[in-house]
């Protein structure tokens, strides 16, 4: 009986411990959500609940490297997880991007030419707004009709950044506004819906950056076969890429967490785009050894995707 008595003794104090584990993570988000992050090198510029007649309003914050006037001569990188690129004390997880002090070091090197960070803010919709919605298409038709693909909204988060966001800042910042001088970057899912935007909108992007790109959609497309959504996408990307070496795509994984996963996925995908004609110029597929699925890693290699997109 007393051996019982300390075992539930025991599980009780391990069920406490992880109620106050919990309610610490639940206090912590909820007090940094309304929270405004703050940058240490050049300058943030918020739009809280940017109205849109397309998705739901979200917010949106323009970094200014330093020294930036309206009209300088600026390319425009559009971000997304916004809220995860700047400040690591207004975050869910404490981790962050460091997009400031990255791309501030690099302008100051003269490694990247100068650039705007427009950071879109993800919503609890984030899953169906950076998926892909074309690609479904090609996904079986006995498949299909099992899965509702209704709530995806890829589309319409895309036609919000091109169609009411981009018009908002290039009349704002008139940066430079051309598609060799405006860019889109992501991770994860973000690292989907950056690829699909070049390929639905390649008169408006000149490149993507997609970090640790979510391609084996795992957890994604109930109903469906394992392989069915991600060899979707596989299709998909084949029948609307950008024709050679008229854009720059920059990939990559690590090899630790989700990205552990990602491996042959995005074999195939190098596949898919080096067997359309791109060379290592305008396309590159990198591999962290250790790297994690998270903003400190990604952090660490950022410079790498703006160096492409953004080279001198």
């Amino acid at each position: 009986m007393a051996k019982k008595r300390k075992t539930r003794n025991f599980v009780w104090i391990i069920d406490v411990l992880m109620l106050l584990l919990l309610g610490v993570m639940i206090w912590y988000m909820l007090s940094s959500r309304n929270r405004v992050p703050t940058v240490s090198h050049g300058t943030l510029e918020m739009f809280p609940k940017f109205e849109s007649q397309i998705i739901p309003a979200r917010d949106v914050a323009v970094w200014l490297p330093e020294g930036y006037q309206t009209g300088d001569s600026c390319d425009v990188l559009y971000m997304h997880d916004g809220q995860m690129l700047f400040d690591a004390t207004t975050t869910w997880n404490r981790q962050e991007w460091c997009v400031d002090e990255v791309i501030d070091s690099l302008i100051k090197a003269g490694t990247i030419r100068p650039c705007i960070v427009v950071a879109i803010w993800n919503t609890r919709d984030r899953l169906n707004e950076y998926s892909p919605d074309k690609s479904w298409e090609y996904i079986a038709q006995v498949n299909s009709m099992e899965t509702d693909a209704s709530k995806l909204k890829g589309d319409a988060y895309l036609q919000f950044i091109v169609h009411e966001l981009k018009p908002f800042i290039d009349e704002r910042y008139k940066p430079l506004t051309s598609r060799d001088h405006t860019f889109i970057m992501g991770s994860s899912m973000g690292g989907l819906i950056s690829l699909y935007a070049l390929c639905e909108y390649p008169q408006v992007f000149g490149g993507a950056a997609c970090l640790s790109t979510h391609l084996s959609m795992a957890h994604l497309g109930k109903g469906l076969e394992g392989e069915a959504l991600p060899t979707a996408y596989l299709y998909y990307v084949a029948q609307h890429l950008p024709f050679a070496n008229s854009s720059l795509i920059y990939m990559d994984r690590g090899t630790k967490d989700f990205d552990t996963d990602y491996g042959p996925y995005q074999v195939r995908l190098d596949d898919v785009i080096r067997s359309k004609g791109w060379d290592e110029e305008h396309y590159v597929s990198l591999v962290f050894e250790g790297h994690g699925h998270n903003e400190t890693c990604w952090s660490k290699r950022l410079h790498l995707p703006l160096q492409f997109l953004l080279r001198k």
